[in-house]
This record gives C-alpha cells, sequence and structure tokens, in this order.
C-alpha cells in the first residue's frame, strides 16, 4: 500500500512529526530495492529500506539513502534551458516546456523530411528505465537508430542467452543454490541488473560454496573457496578450459545433453582445442586451480554463475556469454531450482510490445547504423557507438543531424571520449534530458529537465527477467522537472504520433497492465506482483530457439554468418598479441571497477557519496609503484597510445603486478568552467572504438583490457 501503519513507521512518524511514508522501489542504480520514503513539510526527510521488498527484503544501499540529496541539490536543473551561446560556452537562457519542445519537435520534422527519419538518433544511458518510450517514439518515427550502453552492457546478455535458450537464465537465489561462481561482477557493490546483493550473501551464510573469477581480490574473491586471478580479457579461453575438463571427465548431466541440447559434437571438438595446460598459459591461472574449480562447479548441486558486464566489455563479449551459458548447461543446471531460471514475467504487455518494434518498416529497418557490420547486434536494434560518430563526422553512410540523448552522458561513458567529443561538437543540434548539467549537457542546443525516480509514477522492473513488477509511487515534484515517459508522450503528439500515445501517461501504465485486467491504480495499492514460478519448462515444451533445443552451437550465429561456436579471441593490445607495444606500455589495465556510491557518471555532486570517493583512484600493486616511484595517494599519469589522464595511487597487492586498475567515468561538477574538467581523469581518453577492436557480431566496444604506462605526475600542481 502507497501509505500504511506498521507499529515502528508509526512510533517514528510521532518521534519526528513526519507527515506520511510513502512505499517506492529506488532508481539510483539498476533498481529495485524496496524503500520508505519519508515526508515532513512536503519534502523528503528520510529514505530507508523497506523489509517487505521481495528483492532487497530491507537492504539499501548508500546511493539509496541518499537519494534525497539528488533531488533537492542546488544545481538541479529544474527548468528547460536553451544555449545562446557557441557549444560548450555555458551560455543559458530559460524557456517553456512548450517551446522547448516545439524547438525540438520542428527540428525532428525538418532532419526527417530533408535527410530522413535515419538521420536522428535517440540515444539513453544505464538505469533510468526509459528504453520502452524512447524505442517507441523512435520506431514511429521511422528512425533504426537509437543510441544504448546494450551493445556492451546487458544487451549480450540477452541476445545471446535468446539465441541460447530463450530468455536470459537468473540466479534462483531464493532457492539457494549450492555452488556460486561470481565471474567478472562484484554484486555485492553494484547491486546489477536483476540482482541485489544480499540474496547472495544470504546464500553464502546458507553455505553454498564460492568461486570468485576476478583480477583483483574483492570482497567476493576473499571470501572464495577458489579465487582464479585471471589476466584480463581472457575469461572465455579460461571457461573453455572449465568445459575440457568437465567434458572429458565426463561430469556433464549426461540426460539434458542427450535429450535437449543442440550441437554437441562439434561443441566437443571445440573444447577439445582448450587443454588444461594451453589455458594456464594464456590465463594465467595455474592449471591446477582450473581443473578444481570445473570439478567443484560440475559435481556441485544446484549452481550457478552470477556474471556480470565486465565480460561483456571486451572483443569476446558474445563468446564469453555463450561459454558461461554452455558452463550452466551443460551441468543440468538450466531452469532448476537453485540454478539459473528462466523466469517468466507476468502476463503484460512488455518492454518489446511497447516500443511499437513491429511499426518499424523493413526500408527503415534496413538502415539500421552497423546493421550489416554487427548482425546479432542488429536483430535486437542495437547499434555500435563508433556507427554513430561516423556518421556525424564523416556521412559514413549516410548523415546524423541530430542527436536527443535522454538520461545519458557518452562524453565519459564511451570509448575513444575525443572522437565523441568532436562528434558532439560537429552535430547540428543536440537536446539533452538530465538532471544536471553534464559535460554532455554541456554541448546541447536544448537542455531539459529529468524527473527522478521520485517525482513519478512507473512500473519498476518492467524491463527485467526476474519475474517480478513493483509499483514506483511518485512522493514529490520539484520544480517544472518532467518524467522521460511524460516527457516523450507530449513530444509524440507534436511530431504526428498522437494516435499511437495517450492523452496523460497514466493511461500508458493502464494499457501495459491491461492484460491482467487491472489498472495502474490498482496496481498501485499492491506490493508487488510476480509472474508464475515453473522449472524445467523445457521437458514440456523445450527452449524458444529455431531447434527447441539448448544451441551449444549457434543456427543462428551460422545463418548470419559467424562462428556458430565460441571461442576465444586474445585482446587487441596484449603482451602476446603487441608484443612490441607491451616494451613501451609494460602494464595490462583494465577500467571500470565499481564504486559503492557511484552509478557510471553519476552521484559525483552528491554530498554523502562524494566524501566515500572523493578522488579518482588507480591501483597499483606496491612492488609496480617502487619500481615507478610512485606511492600510496601520489597523483599519476596514465598514459596509453591514444591519450593520458590523471588519477590518484592507491597501493593495492590484491592483483598480479602486471595489472593496474583504474576507475571510469570521473568528471568533476564542482569544476564551474562547462566542461567540468571532463578530460582530466576520464580514463574513455586512453580507450579505443576501432571496429576491428570490436566484438564481430555485438560490436561491443573493448574498454577493459588495454595496454599503459604509469609514472608520477611532476607537471606544477600535480599533486594537488
Amino acid at each position: 500500500m502507497a501509505e500504511f501503519t506498521y507499529a515502528n513507521v508509526r512510533k517514528e512518524m510521532e518521534v519526528y512529526g513526519y507527515d506520511r511514508v510513502v512505499k517506492s522501489h529506488c532508481r539510483m542504480c539498476h533498481g529495485g530495492c524496496g524503500v520508505l520514503v519519508y515526508v515532513k513539510d512536503g519534502k523528503i526527510a528520510k529514505i530507508a529500506g523497506d523489509p517487505d521488498c521481495p528483492i532487497s527484503h530491507g537492504t539499501l544501499c548508500s546511493k539509496g539513502m541518499a537519494a534525497s540529496q539528488l533531488v533537492y541539490h542546488p544545481d538541479r536543473l529544474i527548468h528547460p534551458l536553451r544555449r545562446i551561446g557557441p557549444k560548450g560556452s555555458g551560455k543559458w537562457e530559460r524557456i517553456s516546456w512548450d517551446r522547448a519542445l516545439d524547438t525540438i519537435a520542428e527540428r525532428i520534422q525538418g532532419y526527417k523530411e530533408t535527410f530522413g527519419a535515419e538521420s536522428i538518433v535517440l540515444g539513453y544511458g544505464t538505469g533510468r528505465e526509459n528504453e520502452a518510450v524512447i524505442y517507441r517514439f523512435a520506431n514511429l518515427l521511422g528512425s533504426p537508430n537509437v543510441l544504448t550502453a546494450g551493445h556492451f552492457c546487458y544487451g549480450p546478455r540477452i541476445a545471446t542467452s535468446i539465441i541460447t535458450c530463450g530468455t536470459n537464465p537468473i540466479v534462483d537465489y531464493e532457492n539457494h543454490p549450492k555452488c556460486i561462481m561470481v565471474w567478472g561482477n562484484n554484486l555485492v557493490i553494484s547491486n546489477p541488473d536483476c540482482y541485489k546483493g544480499e540474496p547472495f550473501s544470504v546464500s553464502l551464510n546458507q553455505g553454498a560454496k564460492l568461486i570468485a573469477v576476478d583480477p583483483r581480490l574483492t570482497r567476493i574473491a576473499a571470501r572464495a573457496h577458489i579465487w582464479l586471478r585471471l589476466r584480463p580479457g581472457t575469461d572465455t579461453a579460461l571457461a573453455l578450459g572449465m568445459l575440457y575438463i568437465i567434458v572429458h571427465e565426463k561430469l556433464y548431466d549426461q540426460q539434458f545433453v542427450e535429450e535437449y541440447v543442440h550441437g554437441w559434437d562439434p561443441f566437443v571438438q571445440r573444447v577439445n582445442e582448450y587443454p588444461p595446460d594451453k589455458v594456464e598459459k594464456i590465463t594465467w591461472v595455474p592449471k591446477e586451480k582450473i581443473i578444481s574449480a570445473a570439478r567443484l562447479f560440475a559435481t556441485t548441486k544446484p549452481a550457478a554463475i552470477q556474471w556480470g558486464v565486465a565480460i561483456e566489455q571486451q572483443i569476446n563479449c558474445a563468446d564469453n556469454n555463450r561459454a558461461l551459458m554452455a558452463l550452466m548447461g551443460i551441468t543440468g543446471n538450466i531452469d532448476v531450482p537453485g540454478g539459473q531460471v528462466l523466469f517468466r514475467p507476468p502476463p503484460i504487455r512488455n518492454v518489446g510490445h511497447f516500443g511499437a518494434h513491429a511499426r518499424l518498416s523493413d526500408v527503415q529497418r534496413e538502415k539500421r547504423l552497423g546493421g550489416d557490420r554487427f548482425r546479432l547486434a542488429g536483430q535486437f536494434a542495437i547499434i555500435n557507438p563508433k556507427c554513430v560518430w561516423d556518421a556525424i563526422l564523416k556521412e559514413d553512410p549516410y548523415p546524423v543531424k541530430m542527436l536527443f540523448f535522454i538520461s545519458s552522458n557518452p562524453l565519459m561513458t564511451r570509448g575513444n571520449a575525443r572522437e565523441v567529443y568532436q562528434a558532439l561538437k560537429k552535430v547540428d543540434f543536440m537536446a539533452v534530458a538530465d538532471f544536471f548539467l553534464t559535460p554532455t549537457a554541456e554541448l546541447a542546443d536544448i537542455v531539459l529537465p529529468a524527473a527522478t525516480w521520485l517525482e513519478m509514477d512507473y512500473i519498476g522492473d518492467f524491463w527485467k527477467r526476474h519475474g517480478y513488477i513493483l509499483p514506483r509511487r511518485k512522493v514529490v515534484q520539484v520544480g517544472e522537472c518532467r518524467s522521460d515517459h511524460e516527457m516523450l508522450n507530449d513530444l509524440a503528439h507534436r511530431v504526428g504520433q498522437g494516435e499511437h500515445w495517450w492523452d496523460d501517461f497514466e493511461q500508458a501504465l493502464d494499457w501495459i497492465l491491461e492484460p491482467m485486467d487491472i489498472t495502474w491504480r490498482e496496481f498501485k495499492d499492491m506490493d508487488y506482483i510476480r509472474g508464475e514460478v515453473e522449472y524445467q519448462k523445457y521437458r514440456k515444451m523445450g527452449f524458444s530457439t529455431p531447434t527447441r533445443k539448448f544451441e551449444l552451437y549457434s543456427t543462428l550465429l551460422e545463418r548470419w554468418g559467424y562462428d556458430p561456436l565460441p571461442q576465444y579471441h586474445e585482446p587487441p593490445e596484449s603482451p602476446y598479441n603487441t608484443p612490441e607495444l607491451y616494451e613501451q606500455y609494460p602494464y595490462i589495465l583494465i577500467t571500470g571497477a565499481r564504486s559503492p556510491g557511484f552509478f557510471h557518471t553519476e552521484n559525483r555532486q552528491i554530498p554523502w557519496l562524494r566524501e566515500l570517493h572523493p578522488h579518482p583512484t588507480v591501483e597499483i600493486h606496491p612492488d609496480a609503484a617502487k619500481q615507478e616511484g610512485i606511492k600510496d595517494g601520489d597523483w599519476v599519469v596514465i598514459e596509453s597510445p591514444r591519450g593520458r589522464v590523471r588519477q590518484r595511487a592507491k597501493l593495492f597487492s590484491g592483483m598480479d603486478p602486471r595489472i593496474v586498475s583504474a576507475q571510469h567515468a570521473w568528471w568533476f561538477p564542482e569544476q564551474k568552467d562547462p566542461g567540468h574538467g571532463w578530460e582530466a581523469s576520464n580514463i574513455n581518453l586512453l580507450t579505443d572504438n576501432a571496429y576491428t577492436s570490436c566484438d564481430p557480431a555485438m560490436g561491443a566496444t573493448h574498454v577493459r583490457t588495454l595496454l599503459c604506462r604509469i609514472y608520477p605526475d611532476t607537471t606544477p600542481g600535480g599533486d594537488a
């Protein structure tokens, strides 16, 4: 219920004078955690975890607790702005919503008429649950180009799992796996996608065996029974090496393989190419540990793999995912209690239906940027960012004239940030909707004030695969801020799409819920709805693949011209692939280790969260630091063949001395110049986005593993 009376909550209200308490669900990151929002004098006074939430059970991270500091931040955008000087000048004037949306609509219609709808690219970032409305708007407009993080974040898991077994297999922590293999993921900090750190920790406390695959000694790795400290970028080789052991020692589920697997014989031939001795040389993991981990995972039932974005942001993206699904499948852990379950959502109109993908004509679909190059991504309406930058800078294969970014800061999050900057500077017209004037927003022509999750009604976790939907209830209104959903609903009417939208977005929520014969107002009074839970559904209906089987050998990848079996590619820059470069840049740089208070580029202006992480940090092994003359806390320069940035050194012995680990997405909101210091510590000035370095099927940019050198910053003020 939106308003309710727990005894302890009632007592708190009396003691502190709260007016009301609203139950909702957080969206400061990937979201879903249940919250109790305490309101006093019309303003949010406190946010706490909701013990009744079936996903988070009352736990809440630092981001959720600090959400009110985001809502009421003095630098928050609270009304639309129009740029009145050159791009990046920092000169703005306040305008009305009508004028802002009219201007955007005029530009959309003009570019569509002159250059075609494909010349307009919409984009969104991670975590705002706006993908359904954005795709709907783009598809009805006729633009096949929606720029997301999906080429190298979560999208690859969805795409590869759909072609392998029909949907994304989710760890069933509710039934406590007996063995958990955490692969390139730090969920106790990141709470990623369909997961929270709390149920994982509970399963460990219930006695689950733990295998951690990570180059760094994380909290999870420190607790593991087996820690596989692999060389960054070699995940697929390690997985294939484990599969070699499972196959040769006949530790696989023979009945599942014989009855439900497609492509077993060619799969075994591929696995035979990765014996333990070879895999040890590739991964730097002792073969004895590889063998022990394979045996533990295969013989402990049920078992599950907790995987994450780290394995997707590399050239082996799709094959990494497919190799891990092979481990889940052949060990008999697919769709079983405590294993990897193919959960069903409630019977609603889902994100794909809402996105109106069928409304995009075949002619326009063929114009999707990068569609011929990255065919797996193209099948799921995902594009590679460089395709957009090339269309702006080179007009190849056609000109892109307009960008509309919603909750996205690509200048900080996409590979080859210098090229991103050039494209954003050159594009004819750009609109941005966000909470603050970010480095990307500073280059826009129109900026719109976006509402936070506390300022909107919506169906939480609408897009996830864990089987739940939850009501997100509006608590407050700040300034003129509007939700992305309301904004696009309004804009759609201005560009001739009105018949496909609604007078009020609450009607859209009713439409989503209509198959369940309930309205938004009725759902708003519920705690959650869960889809029907059933295990081993494949025994009755097979898998939702062309062969109706679990496809180790992908018939769809084969049809699209790719290797139908997972294989390992050496990273584009590595000690073995580019030995001459390694002599000049003698460290393997990994990027993107998660920080508890930040969500990619967000929250660096939030006092509680910035206090946790005041500076950008690069971890370096004490032995390497001594060799380079670096002391703990020094400002240092990290340099690749493409650029250099500065971060603060943290000595860390929990990784190989040949590796350094830098934080990503750093900018400095406190710097009031229009760029907000976007070049100072932005690790994506060092990364590459060349097509040859991307995953060949998914187009994932290889930003996690590259070569670098590191040395003390001796420039004036370098120790500041």
